[in-house]
């Protein structure tokens, strides 16, 4: 699920919380910045249980009808294409979803107005009656349906995002990532699937990546000094307090990993960080940073302080 990208945005959060505000404690705020990460993959299982509850919810509706003093025609025989939708019972049947949901304790049991609130709008929108009305059968249609579904009355829902963000103001900045990350688990279902199909992971490679994470966060406190002093040898022209303050920390980490990860190429560690910088500076910085981190990489270069493993590793 979670790219490095979104990992250096998790570091770049925490390393902002720590320089505006720690008490100092760097194994809190280290444990901290692990746990908000591991939060993400508790977005990813609410939306999916998400789904499993509206399928249970439209089961219940069902049943009641059939149970009425006087059903009608249509209680006694309802359209059940939702309930019996393929993919819908695989989510629900599935064990690693159940497994998750006990162990990170994440339901929708308290949160039933919500759940039939938006079983409401999904009835009452063109995309379901399309869907219930078409006679055609089989897991193709039932997948792609469920794609649309989730992509236009449950990721875009405004009831469920102001939930979320109730829940955790955090999610806000991961949830486009764990929606892709729900259509992708989707699309991964087949007609051969049972109930122990895998559930998508939080990290691609959960010991690299976790290193990756602390060690970014770890290296840019114990390093901040001296590429603070490298930036500055390089805005000469500029007071350090009129740097932005998400331009230093974004500055600082990228000058952080040039130095003390061996296996990452320049380039990639400048294009990554000029991209972060768009969606979390001000509009002209992802100009004023990559002119910075040119002027300081060609200096580490020419100082031979560019230790990298591999061939190509040092261009950019």
């Amino acid at each position: 699920m979670l790219n490095r990208r979104h990992l250096r945005i998790k570091v770049l959060q925490a390393l902002y919380a720590w320089f505006q505000g720690s008490d100092g404690d760097f194994g809190k705020s280290e444990k901290e910045l692990m746990k908000s990460i591991d939060k993400i993959y508790d977005l990813y299982v609410l939306y999916l249980l998400f789904l499993v509850d509206i399928r249970q919810h439209a089961i219940n509706k069902i049943e009641e009808g059939r149970n009425k003093k006087l059903p009608r025609p249509e209680d006694l025989d309802p359209n059940t294409k939702f309930v019996d939708n393929k993919v819908l019972e695989l989510l629900s049947d599935n064990r690693n979803l159940l497994a998750e949901s006990s162990k990170r304790k994440l339901n929708w049991m308290r949160d039933q107005d919500l759940v039939r609130k938006i079983y409401s709008d999904i009835r009452n929108s063109e995309l379901y009656t399309k869907y219930m009305n078409d006679p055609g059968r089989g897991f193709d249609m039932d997948q792609d349906f469920l794609v649309h579904l989730f992509k236009e009355e449950i990721a875009n829902s405004e009831t469920l995002l102001n939930h979320l963000e109730e829940m955790s103001i955090n999610w806000m900045d991961d949830i486009d990532l764990v929606c892709a990350t729900v259509i992708k688990t989707i699309k991964s279902f087949s007609p051969n699937s049972d109930e122990f199909a895998k559930l998508s992971p939080l990290y691609k490679d959960p010991e690299d990546d976790e290193k990756f994470v602390r060690d970014l966060f770890k290296r840019s406190v114990i390093l901040n000094e001296e590429t603070e002093t490298l930036i500055s040898s390089k805005t000469e022209n500029w007071e350090l307090e009129r740097i932005a303050s998400m331009d230093m920390l974004l500055m600082k980490m990228a000058i952080t990993e040039v130095l003390e990860f061996s296996t990452i190429p320049v380039k990639v560690t400048l294009n990554e960080y000029i991209e972060i910088s768009k969606f979390y500076s001000t509009p002209k910085s992802n100009g004023f940073i990559n002119g910075i981190l040119d002027k300081v990489f060609l200096q580490l270069k020419t100082d031979n302080r560019i230790k990298k493993i591999g061939r190509g590793l040092l261009e950019g």
